[in-house]
């Protein structure tokens, strides 16, 4: 059974933010604007794209 998959695009610059954010939007996989990562659905996960919403945007992809 495929599990989901979160399609996070990194789109607002983190020039000006927290380090703490700008991190987590390192460990999501995301190194520059416009930039398109796919992760699986997961509570932590889930938990990082809350932390730094504002950065980024997220699709559910998944069959």
């Amino acid at each position: 059974m495929p599990s989901k998959k979160l399609r996070i695009t990194y789109t607002c610059s983190a020039i000006g933010v927290k380090q703490d954010q700008k991190d987590t939007v390192r460990r999501l996989g995301l190194r520059r604007m416009g930039q398109t990562v796919e992760q699986p659905d997961t509570p932590v996960i889930r938990g990082m794209v809350h932390k730094v919403r504002h950065l980024v945007t997220v699709e559910e992809v998944g069959k």
